[in-house]
């Protein structure tokens, strides 16, 4: 019997096992935008372990794109440190598959693909502190929308490790020009879903030509009296594992993160190492 599909606004009052259960069924395949309010969204890096520690080291070099949240043990699609019963072949709703520096596939699930010498890295994903943008009056467009968020390319280098490098990935949020700085305060104490914003206003200014035409997501309305603020984005490791040509590595789609079971705003995040 085909399994029942869910929408995202079926899923918007569920909790975070039950978001992963209608993903991991195969029932729910959208963005993740908006849903499991009050829990850590992540972003995924899979890659060999032979490459991890350079990897990490870039993470730690660039925290602000790069919020290491969690790390998994070698072989292990286990992250019992994000919560219970994480299975990261099947529990994100879309994941892209990179092979030599070029895109081969799109899938819901990377059970056939998983192997034993990978390793993942989880990284925070700004999609945690709209919660608390939208506790605090500050409107979220892309969720009033019902959008992925506009993710644009910069001109903004990375600090390089090993072949890693690259220029950073932002994401876009109009906020009334009188919330911003209240914005900026309130994002800050999530640093690890990429802390306060790295820029506000003129896109040129960090190498974005149209604001209508994001590189990645959905293009959202700028309206009288608002203003585009700029966050670093989790997307930018993806560009990065993806230059440096791996021979596999695995992220997550963008807009389709792993939603965690711990709190948006628990002070730390345990890390699994072996």
């Amino acid at each position: 019997m085909p399994t029942k599909t869910v929408s995202h606004a079926d899923l918007v009052a569920a909790s975070a096992v039950d978001v992963r259960r209608a993903i991991r069924n195969g029932s729910y395949a959208g963005h993740t935008s908006g849903l499991a309010a009050g829990k850590l969204q992540c972003n995924l890096a899979i890659l060999p372990e032979r490459f991890a520690l350079d990897f990490l080291r870039f993470c730690l070099r660039n925290p602000k794109p790069c919020p290491v949240v969690a790390v998994g043990d070698t072989g292990n699609p286990d992250l019992f440190t994000l919560g219970h019963d994480i299975d990261i072949r099947t529990d994100v709703s879309m994941y892209r598959v990179f092979r030599d520096g070029v895109l081969a596939e799109e899938v819901p699930d990377i059970t056939d693909v998983w192997a034993d010498d990978l390793v993942t890295v989880a990284l925070g994903c700004s999609f945690t502190f709209e919660n608390a943008l939208l506790r605090n009056g500050i409107p979220v467009r892309h969720i009033e929308s019902a959008k992925n968020v506009p993710m644009f390319r910069s001109n903004i280098d990375l600090v390089p490790a090993g072949p890693f490098h690259g220029k950073m990935v932002v994401t876009m949020r109009p906020i009334p020009e009188h919330q911003v700085e209240q914005a900026k305060a309130i994002s800050a104490g999530f640093p690890q879903a990429h802390g306060a914003p790295i820029a506000v206003g003129d896109p040129t200014r960090i190498g974005i030509a149209d604001l209508s035409q994001p590189d990645w997501g959905d293009a959202v309305e700028i309206k009288p009296g608002e203003v585009p603020v700029y966050w670093a984005c989790g997307v930018t490791p993806q560009n990065v594992l993806l230059d440096a040509q791996l021979p596999l590595c695995i992220t997550h789609s963008p807009g389709h993160m792993l939603i965690a079971d711990v709190a948006e705003d628990a002070e730390t995040t345990i890390i699994s190492t072996n």
